[in-house]
């Protein structure tokens, strides 16, 4: 669909040059995530007066130009609507004996219809039905700004009657053809589509032609709405999730082993899964985004569950007297097999899915590549670095279990008691 639009843009600007168009999303995921917006790019600019928003909004529109990847840039509101202006001598109207009441119904009447200015209903005696009769001229009869002077301004249409040319002086100009409020603030806005890069920069790029835009005028604020707004929260949120995850795991295997040194040896590969989700992101050309978030969480998780598997192993054959070289190589020997069964089942079930063949797959498709490539990072760091690092924090470890039980034999605590 993007190819699509950019070759009818190309086309639209060769066969209408001069004409603005946009395009808006018809599906109903991208309308929610705009959150009200028509495109994914919305600048909003509100004050207390119109022409202070349109003056800053002119220069940050100078500015979003020079964005490449910005498309269909424009104003959201209809701000130089063509209109004709009648602006009314009350002097030679009070000496025609014209009122501008008189002037403002005629001119309603003639433009538009009598329905709007007086409203009148005639019953059909027989059929009992009720009609509405209003008085209106052709269309056709109002083709320039000199047949709006030639409008009667009196009943009977006598010749001697004054018309709108007389108590007024009717010429062509421009006026704003819809105002949008925010706050009850009047607001001007700047729409825009991207092609060709990420929602992600785009939004670092907008902010750096707002800061080239200069500080807005007192009063004016100047808010980015759209797609971006979400993806900021939801990126953030996801962000702090990961961390948040990160730190229970660290806070369970803590209590599990007692010992936090060993959580540390666990959660040690979960740089390796990052920078693993980061190179897959990258080969892949892919952006990172909610689902490969999402992916990223499942493979520390995986990562996690291997490396808790591997420094039981290795903690128990320690305790039992060998050394914690010796301990790591035999957790890495015996769990080997069970590691790499769960890695390679998870890699192969999440290859369909990354390589996106089914038909709005192109979705969900980085959430499969980062867990193939947060994976990948992990089986190798779990089975190559992780034995090191549990050899180095557990050379000078006692071997004492830590529980205060004091039935457990192998405890310092239930030692001390016998």
């Amino acid at each position: 669909m993007p190819e699509v639009e950019e070759r009818l843009r190309k086309a639209f600007a060769r066969e209408m040059p001069g004409v603005s168009f946009s395009f808006e999303p018809g599906d109903i995921v991208s309308q929610v995530m705009d959150l009200g917006s028509p495109t994914p790019v919305e600048v909003a600019i509100s004050g207390l007066h119109l022409s202070v928003d349109r003056a800053y909004a002119e220069r940050v529109k100078a500015e979003l130009a020079r964005i490449p990847t910005l498309r269909d840039l424009q104003f959201g509101q209809a701000l130089d609507t063509p209109s004709i202006n009648v602006d009314i001598n009350r002097e030679r109207a009070g000496q025609l004996g014209v009122t501008v009441d008189r002037i403002a119904r005629s001119l309603a009447t003639a433009t538009a219809s009598s329905r709007f200015v007086a409203r009148n209903f005639w019953q059909d005696p027989k059929s009992g039905i009720t009609y509405q009769v209003q008085v209106e001229l052709p269309q056709s009869q109002i083709k320039s700004a000199e047949d709006i002077a030639a409008i009667p301004l009196m009943q009977g249409g006598a010749s001697d009657h004054p018309d709108v040319g007389d108590v007024a002086q009717v010429t062509y100009g421009s006026v704003v053809g819809e105002f949008d409020r925010h706050n009850m603030e009047r607001m001007v806005t700047l729409t825009a589509n991207i092609h060709g890069n990420d929602l992600g920069r785009v939004s670092n790029q907008i902010n750096a032609a707002l800061k080239r835009a200069g500080a807005p005028p007192r009063g004016v604020t100047v808010q980015v709405r759209g797609q971006i707004a979400p993806l900021r929260e939801t990126l953030t949120s996801l962000a702090e999730g990961l961390l948040a995850a990160i730190v229970v795991i660290f806070l369970l295997i803590s209590a599990n082993f007692q010992s936090p040194r060993l959580a540390l040896v666990v959660v040690s590969t979960t740089p390796a899964v990052i920078a693993g989700v980061a190179i897959a992101l990258l080969i892949t050309g892919t952006t990172l985004n909610m689902e490969s978030f999402m992916g990223a969480i499942m493979a520390i998780g995986v990562s996690v569950a291997n490396s808790i598997l591997l420094v039981t192993f290795a903690e128990q054959h320690r305790r039992a007297g060998a050394s914690s070289f010796d301990a790591a190589l035999h957790g890495a020997q015996t769990r080997l097999r069970p590691i790499l069964m769960t890695s390679i089942a998870m890699i192969a079930g999440m290859i369909p899915l990354a390589l996106a063949l089914g038909e709005g797959s192109e979705q969900t498709a980085p959430l499969g590549r980062a867990v193939i490539g947060g994976l990948v990072a992990s089986t190798l760091a779990t089975l190559l670095i992780l034995p090191a690092v549990f050899s180095l924090a557990q050379s000078n470890a006692d071997r004492d279990s830590a529980s205060l039980d004091p039935d457990d034999p192998s405890s310092s605590f239930g030692k001390v008691i016998e």
